[in-house]
């Protein structure tokens, strides 16, 4: 180790085989080694005493809806990656709408990453989309290195971005299959949409009937179906439905190449406390009630479900009106994921371990980026250091996001992230960011 340049010593770092104190020498941004605690430090290396500060693995956030450019004025580059680097978020991976143009060319990527390039103060990759008219399209993205391809099968909310119906997922599917692809899917029936009863006002047990929990199970039981027809790879996004959960581990039971990730407030937020005309709760598939979020826990647990991602979606405060019905449906989530997670987590008998193995670990895993994801040698010199037991209240002015509406307004949340690195180098400390040092990554073959 004698060609260390920086040691970060703490009395706990979440490693792979578990928590324990160490001293984590870096090299050229990459970890060179973990130590003992107490390992002499190498000479000329530079030290970080972090107490009893936990040293985490930055996360990695597969499921965050940048909007730039083209909505930029819901989002950006900027602002985003600087909410994310401020919940302790290293690496994020962008999706292929609500920008504009949408991610569904590899020259619409090329505009997205030109866009990107010099404003992320992290780690940036990208998803493609999967449209009725683009299948001639998947695999250049694919090869331009898109980390896999996002379809919808109910109504997006953007004209530029159709569903897919069943044929048409037929055929995106086996392309994407072809190459090793993954397509991943939010998952709504439309004709189960269809047949539910839309009205119109700020009521939010009214929104909520409008997105039946059936909605969910059969477009999954629908994918499942193909994706084992296919042998194909595919993702759930955003689960809020419990009822989907054993079809869920069924399908996995019989080698059906299947995950599936759900976000904070679904884990965190309940129907029950949402009150009428708030629409910065409003997200599709919607928040339900806690007996819901019970089993949701259970199944992060017993590994039914993989990850826990944000489905950062915000947009501009005009559109958060309080008729749920016409309001924007997307929570603000990236700055205080961690929190949020860990503050209900640690409630319910979880450790740390178990949050960073669902926020960062398997979300690097799930698109294929074996250099984050943990403190070990050979990785991305990505960290996060948190104080897990301070508290704080969620001001929506002390959020980075462009637009500070918020479904954690008011609420008090541990976990308090002092500071964090991208490669070696502090990109935030007690609230100060340095110029951005981010880079665009692509999937690797």
């Amino acid at each position: 180790m004698s060609d260390a340049e920086l040691v970060l010593r703490s009395t706990r770092v979440i490693t792979p085989e578990g928590t324990r104190g160490a001293s984590v020498a870096v090299t050229g941004g990459t970890i060179a080694a973990v130590l003992p605690y107490d390992a002499p430090l190498p000479e000329g290396a530079r030290l970080e005493d972090l107490g009893d500060d936990v040293l985490l693995p930055g996360l990695v956030d597969t499921h965050v809806h940048v909007n730039d450019p083209g909505r930029t004025e819901w989002e950006g580059f900027w602002t985003a990656t600087r909410a994310a680097a401020a919940g302790g978020i290293t690496t994020l991976v962008d999706m292929p709408l609500n920008s504009l143009p949408p991610t569904t060319t590899v020259g619409h990527l090329r505009t997205k990453q030109d866009v990107a390039v010099g404003k992320a103060h992290i780690d940036v990759g990208f998803w493609g989309g999967a449209l009725p008219d683009n299948v001639k399209d998947l695999r250049p993205l694919h090869e331009a290195g898109v980390f896999g391809f996002k379809a919808f099968l109910s109504p997006s909310g953007v004209d530029e971005f159709p569903h897919l119906d069943q044929e048409q997922l037929t055929l995106s599917l086996a392309e994407i299959a072809s190459f090793g692809g993954l397509l991943i899917v939010h998952a709504e029936n439309p004709h189960r949409l269809d047949a539910a009863p839309q009205r119109g006002g700020p009521r939010y047990a009214d929104f909520l009937a409008s997105r039946p929990r059936d909605a969910e199970d059969t477009a999954i039981a629908e994918l499942a179906a193909q994706a084992k027809r296919l042998d194909a790879r595919v993702h759930v996004l955003h689960l809020s439905s419990s009822d989907a959960l054993p079809l869920i581990a069924a399908a996995k039971a019989e080698g059906v190449r299947i995950t599936v990730e759900t976000c904070p407030h679904y884990l965190t937020l309940t129907a029950e406390e949402v009150p009428d005309g708030a629409s910065e709760f409003k997200c599709c598939p919607p928040i339900r009630e806690a007996v819901n979020q019970d089993l949701l826990w259970q199944a992060l647990a017993d590994g039914t479900i993989d990850c826990v991602v944000t489905d950062h979606s915000p947009s501009t405060a005009d559109l958060k009106t309080d008729d749920f019905a016409t309001a924007w449906g997307g929570i603000s989530g990236l700055q205080l994921s961690l929190a949020a997670v860990w503050t209900e987590a640690r409630g319910r008998g979880h450790g740390l371990e178990d949050v960073i193995r669902w926020m960062s670990a398997r979300t690097a895993a799930l698109v294929g980026l074996d250099r984050k994801g943990a403190i070990e040698a050979g990785r991305d010199a990505d960290f996060a250091v948190l104080a897990p037991d301070e508290t704080f209240t969620v001001d929506p002015a002390a959020l980075q996001h462009r637009n500070r509406v918020t479904a954690y307004a008011g609420r008090t949340l541990y976990g308090v992230v002092k500071s964090t690195w991208l490669r070696g180098e502090r990109i935030l400390a007690d609230g100060e960011f340095t110029e951005p040092k981010g880079r665009l990554l692509t999937r690797t073959p």
